[in-house]
């Protein structure tokens, strides 16, 4: 039935995995539609996109720490993860290879122990994870966790997460910024999923959507210094950052379209 609705827009929205779906579910979807990505390898896409949003948050969460601590290595940095799910299974595996310390929790007992057993974790409960002593909260599982029940326990330097919509509300950014927190916004670090599945629109290249993904590093470099220069909160710059690139395509866009009509007017 979704599928079907998905094919009624008629190519106005594409659909992926996200929280509580999977491959199958797409392929499911896709004898519905062609409006759909992240469908089995078979079919020529790209498959479950987790893995590759993952790699973007190791990015991006090296990116935000060289800004808070000078250096973007994350060997013995303290990393509490919010969420054990598909991405932030394979964000573990990222940092306990690179040599950072895993605090994590999750409402699945299960999840907790499969990271627990494979990237040596230490677990809390998920009302603990907030005020562990650690050098990066990473949120990891729902939104607006980022509030003012919340900040005024959080001992870490950077907030750098896969999460969606982790500012309750764009006030708490600015109260991040006042202390000095380092935060990754979300919609930057947490796009390489969205990045890969998109490639799929010009025959997947795995070497090139994984080149794209890469970029989510010097995107939070480039934010994180108009936040520095502009004395605005990360959130912000990156919004500044978005639309100035939606500008310039809406530009481009009138002006081919003009050139178009002008054309075809003889012009």
């Amino acid at each position: 039935a979704l599928g079907r609705f998905i094919q009624g827009l008629n190519g106005r929205y594409i659909t992926a995995e996200d929280v509580g779906t999977t491959v199958a579910d797409m392929d499911l979807i896709h004898e519905e539609t062609n409006y759909v990505t992240g469908i089995s390898p078979a079919f020529g896409s790209s498959g479950n996109p987790s893995p590759i949003t993952a790699y973007g948050v190791y990015l991006g969460m090296k990116a935000a720490a060289k800004e808070a601590f000078g250096d973007d290595s994350l060997a013995g940095r303290k990393v509490a993860v919010q969420g054990l799910g598909n991405v932030a299974y394979t964000l573990c595996e990222y940092l306990y290879n690179e040599g950072a310390k895993l605090i994590v929790t999750d409402i699945n007992q299960q999840a907790i122990d499969r990271v627990v057993a494979d990237f040596a974790a230490v677990a809390v409960a998920p009302d603990e994870i907030y005020a562990q002593d650690v050098d990066i909260f990473s949120p990891c599982a729902l939104g607006a966790i980022v509030n003012d029940q919340t900040i005024p326990t959080f001992k870490a330097k950077v907030i750098a997460g896969s999460a969606n919509n982790q500012l309750a509300e764009s006030r708490h950014g600015k109260v991040l910024h006042d202390l000095g927190i380092v935060y990754a916004p979300d919609y930057v670090i947490n796009a390489g999923g969205v990045i890969n599945v998109a490639d799929e629109l010009y025959g997947y290249n795995r070497e090139r959507a994984m080149k794209r993904v890469e970029t989510i590093y010097t995107s939070l470099e480039k934010i994180f210094a108009i936040s520095k220069d502009e004395d605005i909160p990360t959130y912000l710059a990156a919004n500044r950052l978005a639309e100035e690139r939606i500008a310039r395509v809406a530009k481009s866009r009138s002006q081919f379209l003009q050139n178009e009509k002008n054309i075809l007017n003889g012009r």
